[in-house]
């Protein structure tokens, strides 16, 4: 399988008691999605943010894996399942 790997970051704001996501950022590499994604959180003010990567399959028309590089602060439920970590006091994942 021949696939293209990109890196993301993704900021979401709590909005009348839910999670909303903020528009998705394009990285160069995985240590700028993380950055970024910590900066979205700290520096700007977002309830969270997430840094992830995507392959995406040339066979197929949507990505066929998306893995969580980093988390910070509030995100939704569909950027914890991948794994479990535990979150140290000021709402940062460990990687």
């Amino acid at each position: 399988m021949t696939g293209i790997i990109t890196f993301q970051a993704l900021a979401f704001d709590l909005v009348d008691g839910v999670l909303a996501e903020g528009p998705l950022v394009d990285c160069e590499g995985p240590a700028l999605a993380i950055q970024t994604a910590q900066g979205q959180w700290k520096i700007f003010g977002h309830a969270g943010a997430v840094a992830f990567s995507r392959v995406s399959s040339l066979d197929k028309e949507k990505s066929a894996h998306k893995h969580v590089l980093r988390r910070f602060g509030q995100v939704p439920d569909e950027y914890l399942r991948e794994s479990a970590g535990s979150r140290s006091s000021d709402g940062e994942t460990p990687a």
